[in-house]
């Protein structure tokens, strides 16, 4: 196979006598070879070479088959310098802003009192009880779940984005904090791999990105729900302020107290008013007049009824003599008699009858019923 260039992290370096061995770490995936380089030419840097350094060596991969390892027999070495490592992030930056990740609408606001935070830090270091102290001097009842993890090299990443997606499949864990206390540019790169990025954006759970680098912000900071400048600064973010909420508490209850007094105020003057009204006070003021009044019209009424009724009375009388004089029974009463045949009919001449008919005779009391002798 013939010479390649290979692009990795430096760790376990070591030098015996005109050769310097070394292991190449891939940390987006999760991979090391071994590598040899002369000495001379690790002398030759302008900086000396250390342990987390990202380098390019030309080398030819050997096999070697004592051990079955492959490995790399370098010739040469180039450090990668902290302007294309800002070039790549950017290219990065680009890429993912791209694709939406960092788009506020994909943000999630955190819970306005967690109970419980997942909490990933460093093994050693001040990251951690910053963000616990704030916090639980802010709210005391705040819980925790903490996984410590290496913040730096090779191993950052793995660990990181591992504890980031375990503490998302818990639903308990209502905010994730993933803190460090700053550091150079090289010591952050992990936090703008490309692999960190995308755990964070995968994570469902609101997620706080407080690294601590406030001039060269890491793309972690861009994806996350929140970025805090400082572990600090994220300890008091992730939590209400208790005094200041029992405040606001207290302000709150007072002003209710003070609008129900001002209302029940308000109202009690209103009824008092009311009360002392004419009308309720002397509600009969109201209705004498009304009924001086219902009497003179009552009066007029009955006055009107009795006028109307005599009216109608006199003419009835008048009505009632009319009908006694058409009636035929003052006729009758004047000595006259109704004479009707059998069937009925009255008779008015004489030759309407014929020796023999029988006939019935209404007089003024009573009838007769006669028999016809003759008829002229």
């Amino acid at each position: 196979m013939p010479p390649v260039w290979v692009e990795g992290q430096v760790l376990g370096l070591k030098r015996w006598k005109h050769l310097v061995f070394l292991t190449l770490r891939d940390a987006e995936a999760d991979m090391s070879m071994s590598a040899t380089l002369p000495a001379a030419e690790v002398e030759a840097l302008p900086e000396p070479l250390a342990d987390g350094a990202r380098v390019i060596v030309h080398a030819k991969p050997t096999w070697w088959g004592k051990s079955g390892s492959l490995q790399l027999d370098a010739r040469e070495l180039r450090t990668v310098g902290l302007g294309e490592l800002l070039a790549r992030i950017e290219a990065l930056r680009e890429a993912l802003a791209a694709e939406g990740l960092f788009d506020d609408r994909n943000k999630v606001p955190l819970p306005l009192v967690p109970s419980l935070v997942g909490l990933i830090c460093a093994n050693q270091g001040d990251a951690e009880h910053d963000v616990i102290v704030n916090a639980r001097e802010r709210w005391p009842a705040v819980r925790f779940e903490i996984r410590r993890v290496t913040v730096q090299g090779a191993r950052c990443v793995p660990e990181t984005t591992a504890a980031i997606a375990e503490l998302d499949a818990r639903d308990d864990v209502d905010v994730i904090v993933v803190a460090r206390g700053g550091g150079s540019l090289e010591d952050l790169l992990p936090f703008s791999s490309e692999a960190m990025v995308r755990a964070a954006a995968a994570c469902a759970t609101p997620l706080v990105s407080a690294i601590g680098h406030e001039k060269d912000a890491p793309l972690l900071d861009l994806v996350a729900d929140l970025r805090a400048s400082t572990p600090t600064d994220a300890g008091k973010r992730i939590v209400p302020d208790a005094a200041e909420e029992a405040r606001g508490i207290a302000r709150a209850s007072a002003a209710m107290r003070a609008a129900i007094e001002s209302r029940l105020d308000r109202e009690a003057a209103s009824l008092i008013s009311y009360l002392t009204r004419p009308v309720l006070v002397h509600p009969d003021r109201l209705i004498e007049p009304l009924a001086e009044e219902v009497g003179r019209h009552r009066a007029a009424a009955r006055g009107a009824i009795r006028s109307r009724l005599a009216g109608l009375a006199t003419g009835l009388s008048g009505l009632e003599a009319t009908l006694r004089a058409l009636s035929p029974q003052s006729t009758l009463d004047r000595g006259y008699a109704v004479v009707r045949a059998d069937d009925g009919t009255v008779l008015r001449d004489a030759t309407d009858a014929a020796p023999g008919d029988h006939l019935a005779i209404r007089l003024a009391r009573g009838s007769l019923g006669a028999t016809v002798d003759s008829a002229d």
